[in-house]
């Protein structure tokens, strides 16, 4: 089942189909829908990573850097059966 993802970009609403199959979050799939590239973002996630004890660190990091890049409000939309 594909799941959807609404977010804004730039202030503009925007809504995509979402896959597990073909990303590995959220964060990711908004990204590639408006074009962005990840490469320098997942580097410097991945040396956060490195450190113990910096899981807040790391998340601040990539809703700031998000942020930066004209993605806000990045969410799962829920589907009513």
């Amino acid at each position: 089942m594909a799941r959807i993802v609404g977010y804004k970009f730039k202030g503009q609403y925007k809504e995509i189909q979402f896959s597990y199959d073909r990303y590995r979050d959220k964060h990711e799939a908004v990204a590639a829908a408006e074009g962005i590239d990840l490469r320098q973002f997942l580097k410097m996630e991945e040396q956060l990573k490195q450190f113990p004890k910096q899981g807040a660190a790391q998340k601040d990091f990539r809703q700031n850097e998000f942020k930066r890049m004209g993605l806000t409000d990045i969410h799962f939309i829920r589907e009513d059966d």
